[in-house]
């Protein structure tokens, strides 16, 4: 008789025994990769709760280094994705930590580390359903689900960014959903998140990335 993995069963939105455990991990990881700016070199996965006692029988684990390698909640690869992620040469491990108890059940703390060895710090919930949220990134609280087409901007918080922003925006009727800015502090590093009912252009992220005062401008779009 033939063993079937869990994995084996393919839904109609992903593959894995748990919309929460799996896809909505996916996506974390995903959003988590699309924040890097050069190859990914090693990631460290820290899990709480929920995640930290059923990471391995719910393939918690597969999901979240899939995510990392880009691939799709449909994807059949994830079964193997410990293995795409040595071929691809991605160091990778995974921690539970069982004392939080403050956090979600379904948090996922993720260290990325990029092949110059910048690091990037992002903090995930799977929220039910497949859904998931970002609510950290590096020092910073945030809100980010990655439902609408979503440019993700890391500044500095001084007077006349957010306005450039928003005139480049214009200039290609760009139409905003919601846009929110997160920041450490006055004057020092913060993230404008906006969410838009129009796909971006490249030519947009270019000419937004032009200001002196912005340091990474991105598209995320799961």
């Amino acid at each position: 008789m033939k063993e079937i993995s869990i994995f084996d069963v393919i839904g109609p939105n992903m593959i894995g025994p748990s919309s929460s455990h799996t896809a909505g991990a996916l996506k974390i990881a995903l959003m988590a990769r699309k924040l890097a700016t050069e190859k990914i070199q090693s990631v460290r996965f820290v899990l709480y709760g929920s995640f930290a006692k059923t990471y391995k029988g719910h393939g918690t684990d597969r999901a979240l280094l899939g995510g990392i390698l880009g691939f799709s909640t449909e994807d059949a690869r994830i079964k193997d994705s410990f293995r795409y992620a040595e071929e691809s040469g991605i160091c990778y491990s995974f921690e539970t930590d069982d004392a939080n108890r403050d956090l979600h059940p379904n948090t996922v703390d993720i260290y990325l580390t990029e092949a110059s060895g910048k690091t990037v710090f992002v903090r995930g919930v799977s929220t039910g359903g497949g859904d998931c949220r970002i609510e950290r990134i590096d020092n910073i609280d945030v809100d980010l689900t990655g439902d609408l087409t979503t440019l993700l901007i890391k500044q500095r918080d001084t007077f006349g960014v957010v306005a450039y922003i928003t005139k480049c925006l214009s200039e290609y009727e760009i139409n905003i959903a919601f846009m929110r800015l997160y920041r450490e502090s006055k004057g020092e590093n913060a993230y404008t998140i906006i969410e838009t009912d129009n796909d971006i252009p490249p030519e947009l992220v270019g000419q937004i990335k032009q200001h002196h005062e912005i340091y990474e401008a991105m598209v995320i779009k799961l």
